[in-house]
């Protein structure tokens, strides 16, 4: 993590929670069923699909948070180079479904 970023902020993640109480508690419930233990999707691959979303989304505490849940279940460095192409291979397809839209919109415009 940068500077700016630290593993310590984190810490305040109690203090967020009691400046919006209602919000707060909806998403540590919604955090909690994420993270159960008696679903059909096993803890290792709940903690890979999590780190693939956190690949994506760039969260660096996602990503340690994540990572070290995966490795602690099982994770190996193979899993985890598969699960980070798998995650740029999805974002790139992303970007080139919005490229499509873009060029639609292009073409719907009015010209100059």
């Amino acid at each position: 993590m940068t500077d700016y970023q630290s593993r310590n902020d984190i810490q305040a993640v109690p203090a967020l929670i009691a400046l919006a109480p209602a919000e707060g508690q909806a998403f540590v419930a919604f955090n909690h069923a994420a993270k159960r233990t008696d679903g059909a999707i096993p803890r290792k691959y709940r903690e890979l699909i999590a780190l693939g979303v956190a690949l994506t989304t760039q969260c660096a505490y996602c990503i340690d948070v994540h990572t070290r849940h995966a490795r602690a279940h099982g994770l190996t460095k193979e899993e985890l180079a598969e699960a980070a192409f798998i995650a740029a291979a999805v974002r790139a397809g992303g970007t080139l479904a919005h490229s499509l839209m873009a060029l639609r919109l292009f073409e719907e415009a009015p010209p100059p």
